[in-house]
């Protein structure tokens, strides 16, 4: 049996982890595991003509490929944002651009007959993505085209709706918390407002669950829109209040202030996302104006996911590889591993495409006072939610 894994989307820690586990699990059971370079971007600009774009777009992954992978972070194999069912003209490689390929066509186009080839030439039995819910939901697509399909989430901003955690979101977490506390030798030292802009595009979860642990003064999510002139009142009085005389915040850059719209810039992706970013220098600006602190903007960002894993994403991306190997061995297919009230489990696939995973802002957070709000845990999840 030949397994075809992938991971899509950003890079997080633990995706290399996951693969190891993922082919030493296979190769005990007798299988072999192709590597899809770049995520659906492989599949789509494998050229069953030509065996340079092929050994360009796939790696046979054996005990010895991936002996060292689990020691570093991101992903060997590398990533894309590729949706092979959405693709710009301006996207498509060269060897499909025949017959009636138009360069100014506005529409995009659909290669998954394609894809199905290629899986097909390289006798794929199963295919794994690992990836958030763009990535996962072409999966559950081709799924429904007949391809036998298990699914691993991963995504920092945890937001992979069916699953209580995603790889890659406890180091996040991990690394944005060292990040705050570092920053505050700045900002302690100048006596500044300190701001601190957090991925985190439609979820704030990575942003509440930092800040909580960081304990900074105010922190802003993407669900709630936040009134600046109100938010700049708040930081002045914390600044105040503060012996050494500074004030710590972070942002989602997802945020937006009440009447305002996300910040994004550049062109869509596949999947109709723009890059974010630059509330946080926003917010930076207005409170210069209109409080005349100095202030500190720093974005975090890619830091967030950089690094290799800590203990809890390696755990949870072996055990999720190992999960998933199980159903294959099982051949129960159309299935995404998950995390439900602490315990390892998997559910129906087209559970991803079936809502939206965001704060439960009432219960974790003080949208009055911008601030989490985490008094009684008791009974919830090791994440709150």
């Amino acid at each position: 049996m030949r397994i075809g894994v992938l991971t899509g989307g950003g890079d997080v820690p633990g995706l290399n982890p996951c693969i190891k586990a993922l082919v030493m699990h296979a190769i005990d059971e007798g299988m072999e595991v192709i590597g899809i370079r770049r995520g659906w971007g492989g599949l789509l600009n494998f050229d069953l003509d030509h065996p340079a774009s092929q050994r360009e777009s796939v790696l046979r992954l054996t005990r010895r490929v991936v002996r060292k992978v689990d020691r570093t972070g991101g992903t060997f194999l590398h990533t894309s944002r590729t949706k092979p069912s959405n693709v710009k003209s301006e996207d498509v490689p060269e060897f499909l651009r025949g017959g009636d390929f138009d360069p100014d066509r506005a529409e995009p186009y659909d290669f998954t007959p394609h894809i199905l080839k290629v899986i097909e030439h390289l006798e794929i039995d199963a295919l794994i993505p690992i990836g958030g819910d763009d990535t996962l939901s072409y999966g559950e697509h081709l799924y429904r085209q007949g391809i036998p399909v298990v699914a691993i989430p991963k995504t920092m901003d945890n937001d992979v709706y069916g699953t209580d955690y995603c790889i890659g979101f406890s180091t996040a977490v991990t690394r944005s918390v060292e990040f705050i506390h570092q920053l505050r030798t700045s900002a302690g030292s100048h006596e500044r407002v300190a701001i601190v802009e957090l991925f985190g595009r439609n979820s704030g979860e990575t942003a509440l669950i930092s800040s909580y642990l960081a304990g900074v003064d105010r922190a802003i999510i993407s669900e709630v829109p936040f009134d600046m002139e109100k938010l700049a009142r708040f930081l002045t009085r914390d600044k105040k209040n503060n012996p050494s005389n500074y004030v710590m915040m972070t942002i989602s850059e997802g945020a937006h202030p009440i009447g305002g719209v996300v910040m994004e810039t550049g062109p869509a992706d596949a999947y109709g996302h723009r890059k974010l970013g630059g509330i946080g220098e926003y917010v930076s600006d207005q409170v210069k104006r209109l409080t005349g602190h100095h202030t500190i903007y720093q974005r975090v960002a890619y830091l967030m996911r950089s690094g290799a894993p800590d203990s809890l994403d390696l755990m949870v991306a072996v055990n999720y590889a190992n999960i998933a190997m199980d159903l294959v061995s099982d051949k129960r297919y159309n299935r995404m591993v998950a995390l439900r009230h602490g315990t390892y489990t998997h559910v129906p696939l087209k559970t991803v495409t079936g809502g939206v995973k965001r704060v439960d802002v009432d219960e974790l957070y003080d949208a009055e006072n911008y601030r989490p709000k985490t008094r009684r845990v008791e009974g919830k999840p090791m994440f709150l939610y």
